[in-house]
């Protein structure tokens, strides 16, 4: 069955010509369906960084800022609607010089820390092992927890895990509840180590092959606890270091990391978060599409040590990273968050859906007011960003089943001799039969008219909804605001980001208008916006430009 949609919208329909209209079309394989799409690549990466703990998501108990139990309310609210998989903490290169004795027991007696990675910041360890996980168990994620090996020991990481996880008359556990915690936490995700080959102790893969071996062996499973192991992997493009450690660690690991970051590069400038020409947009998109080449390498290596993939590859840091916003501290890493940093979220879960039999997890960096966050605080104020909505309007993918797809479209040649089609699409069906489709028209110019083919499946209705905005530069705020100002935007005349959901019903295999809803009031105030957004529906389906767009098919 071809379902034929047209989308388009009042609000941008002047940037719209439906004369230099682009094509596209997309087979969805309904029937080939294998591969579930673990809800653990949706996960979430909170380190001790900037404003990510201290004013991201935890203010104490005694601020003025509303709070659940020291928890942000409006963050801990937010990130529950998204439905947190697994949350990674406390680092990142804080986590090898984090010494967790030091956040447990009463708050006042903690002793501060200086953030040497991170600005040099003083922290008063007030947010700990209780803070973290209780918020895990809070939000229904599963916690995962990066260990100390640059600049701990054996000993006190294997405490660390006693500490967490042991319900026997043991010191540890003892300890425990003397801090007020009688029943252990259940920890599954356990990182030995971070970023070894650099912040982590600039270690050579050789080394840190032996030293993870030994510290693995004293982290020990408590009372039907079982940890999930995972070794300190490559940087993006170290693909010896994957070599390495799948020869002389073996599956004495269950997991192994890896990073990429979507960045120009790690000296001088990275550019600004909203200032950029299309070039370099589509400089971004080639970059970020690149991790795709990137995890084929690593995979190859492990298949070549591990047929029958049980070791599974996580790509626990991701994302883009831009030059720090003007006026904020330097080494605190607060970007702004545009449109294209929401393509980057769109296009790159696309790739990972593909590539589930071996990649288990991803952790974008990071939650809050960190590199490519969800949401940005400043005092009491709250925006979330154009990559939340995305993994708002993805989090259907979680656990369902990886549909394959055939796309054609157009595709162009951008700088550094990439190449980058104009449309990305990902589609998965859950368990209740539910087709979602996800598309991104990446053109910056022209729409894209495109066709899905659903093949046999008899689809009765269709609902859609579209995150865009009127520019590629726009982000979460009120135009004319100083980006540092967060202030929320609560009225029509300051959106820049619009999303609508639309509905209709097909009608002899074509889709026909039959009241198209486009959402509940409250979904639409968290945008700031007042007035509907016309929606029509007729022949195909028209991708407007700078567009991400979800399809639920009703079969």
């Amino acid at each position: 069955m071809k379902a034929k949609l047209l989308v388009s919208t009042a609000f941008l329909a002047a940037s719209v010509s439906l004369s230099a209209q682009k094509s596209a079309t997309i087979t969805v394989h309904a029937d080939q369906g294998k591969e579930i799409i673990p809800k653990e690549i949706y996960g979430q990466f909170a380190e001790h960084l900037g404003s990510c703990i201290y004013g991201g998501l935890w203010v104490g108990e005694n601020s003025d800022i509303p709070n659940i139990k020291g928890y942000r309310t409006d963050v801990f609210n937010a990130l529950k609607d998204l439905s947190v998989p697994v949350l990674r903490w406390p680092g990142g290169c804080f986590a090898d010089e984090y010494h967790w004795m030091d956040g447990i027991g009463p708050k006042e007696n903690r002793p501060k820390m200086v953030n040497n990675n991170w600005g040099g910041t003083i922290e008063d360890n007030s947010f700990g092992t209780h803070e973290f996980l209780n918020l895990c168990e809070m939000l229904g994620c599963e916690p995962y927890v990066s260990g100390n090996v640059g600049s701990g020991t054996v000993e006190e990481l294997a405490k660390w895990v006693e500490y967490m996880t042991s319900d026997g008359d043991s010191p540890m556990a003892n300890l425990r509840r003397k801090n007020g915690r009688d029943k252990a936490w259940k920890l599954k995700y356990l990182g030995v180590g971070n970023e070894s080959w650099g912040c982590g102790g600039s270690m050579r893969p050789e080394y840190y092959a032996d030293l993870y071996r030994r510290y693995s062996t004293y982290c020990r499973n408590y009372d039907g606890n079982r940890l999930f192991k995972i070794a300190s992997g490559a940087s993006d493009y170290d693909y010896k270091w994957t070599d390495v450690l799948m020869n002389r660690v073996g599956h004495r690991m269950d997991g192994l990391s890896l990073h990429y970051y979507t960045v120009t590069g790690w000296s001088g400038s990275k550019g600004s978060a909203t200032q950029f020409n299309k070039d370099d947009y589509y400089w971004t998109m080639g970059k970020c599409l690149e991790v795709e080449d990137v995890l084929k390498k690593h995979c190859t290596i492990m298949d070549k040590y591990d047929k029958d993939k049980k070791i599974a590859l996580l790509l626990d840091e991701w994302g883009t990273w831009w030059d720090e916003e003007p006026g904020t501290i330097k080494g605190h890493l607060y970007q702004q968050n545009t449109l294209r940093d929401a393509f980057v979220a769109s296009l790159s879960l696309d790739v990972f859906h593909k590539y589930t039999d071996r990649l288990k997890m991803a952790n974008i960096a990071q939650i809050v007011n960190v590199l490519q966050s969800m949401i940005l605080t400043k005092d009491k104020e709250m925006v979330l960003t154009p990559t939340y909505y995305v993994f708002k309007m993805y989090k259907v993918h979680q656990d369902a089943t990886y549909l394959p797809i055939d796309l054609t479209c157009e595709k162009i040649s951008v700088r550094d001799n990439r190449t980058v089609p104009m449309v990305s699409a990902t589609a998965s069906k859950n368990k209740d039969g539910v087709i979602h489709i996800s598309l991104s028209n990446v053109d910056a110019d022209e729409a894209q008219e495109i066709t899905i083919n659903l093949g046999d499946t008899k689809a009765k209705k269709a609902i859609g909804e579209i995150l865009t905005a009127a520019k590629l530069t726009d982000f979460g705020n009120c135009t004319g605001v100083d980006i540092n100002s967060h202030q929320v935007c609560r009225t029509a005349d300051c959106v820049e980001l619009t999303v609508c959901i639309v509905e209709c019903h097909f009608v002899d295999a074509v889709c026909a208008c039959n009241g198209c809803n486009l959402g509940s009031a409250g979904e639409l105030t968290a945008l700031g916006v007042d007035s509907a957004v016309a929606i029509e529906f007729a022949g195909v389906l028209e991708c407007i430009n700078n567009a991400v767009v979800r399809i639920i098919t009703c079969c």
